[in-house]
């Protein structure tokens, strides 16, 4: 007679996929660690510059512990936290954006700055300015939008007409190639026009210093570009495995490229209408996003614009906090540290996948 103990037992087992798990934790904690470091970034912007602040006074003046007229509270408030809050806006922005055309053109070496796209957008408010006067943002906005839509556009469809080189290698060029043309029209623009000289070269050096105005007109766009960002991870997820693959499993490919391509374009001219070209952001945030956490878009995007956010609210700590008179604008800050990046991963053989 058998014994009851021998019998097989009928109950449910769950299977717990170890690599789901890790992978799980490891989200986790990279989540805690951005908005941790992200945090602290955000206290030293608020703290730190030409006077520096306790992080107490700084609490105080954000509770409403310092009267509205205190000296600390007004540096906090009516400069630092709007400077503060554009950074972390741009600096998403510009992030996602970055994981998204990496994403679509499977090449990890480009993002909004590198294939020409902000500088589209910056000639096309060059352009506005001289032709039609405009100089209200949200007016601007537009016309970064349509310059930044046209130039990805070119530079996409020279990129797939260009024979003898590798697709990756054809968008650089292209991108390259199309910034050096934008950059000469600007010149040519800005060079008969003393009043549109001086408000480009304000402009075009990537700062957030006065630009409070800008977070008030352009918050909406940034944040509906965000969040529709976001929500495109399984579908750049599907879109890597190829248009037949993506196909197959029912996505209109086509709807779907146009829709990613047009929000990753809304990115950067809302970054760029805002605080002018700033290169860089979009491609190191994207690999940094992509070395934390691996090649899942759906958590890569949203990793990429807290990146983006950290990178650029750091940088203009320390475009403050550099020894001499004034500060160095954020702008020239991230080139400092992009531009070697981009040498270095052009030069690795072991990119990260895309």
């Amino acid at each position: 007679m058998s014994s009851v103990l021998d019998a097989p037992s009928t109950a449910p087992t769950t299977a717990v996929d170890p690599t789901r798990a890790r992978r799980t934790v490891r989200a986790a904690v990279v989540t805690v660690v951005l908005a941790v470091a992200i945090a602290a970034a955000v206290v030293a912007s608020l703290a730190l510059g030409a006077r520096d602040i306790a992080p107490d006074v700084v609490v105080a003046a954000l509770t409403g512990g310092l009267p509205d007229d205190h000296y600390d509270a007004i540096v906090v408030l009516a400069e630092r936290l709007p400077r503060t809050l554009l950074a972390l806006m741009v600096g998403a922005c510009l992030g996602a954006a970055g994981a998204i055309m990496q994403a679509l053109t499977r090449n990890p070496l480009v993002d909004g700055g590198i294939l020409g796209v902000e500088l589209g957008a910056a000639c096309a408010v060059v352009l506005a300015m001289v032709l039609l006067g405009v100089t209200d943002l949200a007016t601007t906005f537009w016309f970064a939008l349509v310059g930044a839509a046209l130039t990805a556009a070119v530079v996409w469809t020279a990129a797939r007409l260009t024979s003898g080189t590798s697709p990756a290698i054809a968008l650089v060029i292209c991108g390259a190639a199309m910034s050096a043309l934008l950059a000469a029209v600007v010149n040519l623009l800005i060079v008969r026009d003393e009043a549109t000289n001086a408000f480009y070269r304000y402009w075009v050096v990537g700062q957030l210093d006065g630009r409070g105005a800008a977070l008030t007109e352009l918050w909406p766009f940034a944040v509906a570009g965000l969040v529709v960002a976001l929500l495109l991870g399984g579908r750049l997820n599907v879109l890597a495995l190829g248009e037949a693959g993506a196909a197959g499993l029912g996505v209109d490919v086509r709807r779907t490229l146009l829709v990613c391509a047009g929000v990753a374009v809304l990115l950067c001219a809302a970054a760029t209408a805002a605080v002018g070209p700033i290169g860089f952001v979009g491609l190191v945030g994207a690999h940094a996003a992509r070395l934390l956490l691996g090649a899942d878009l759906r958590r890569v995007v949203p990793a990429a614009a807290a990146c983006g956010a950290l990178l650029l609210v750091v940088a203009d700590v320390a475009g403050r906090l550099v020894p001499g008179h004034g500060e160095i604008q954020v702008g020239i800050m991230t080139a400092l540290v992009g531009t070697p990046a981009f040498v270095l991963l052009a030069r690795s053989r072991r990119l990260v996948s895309v």
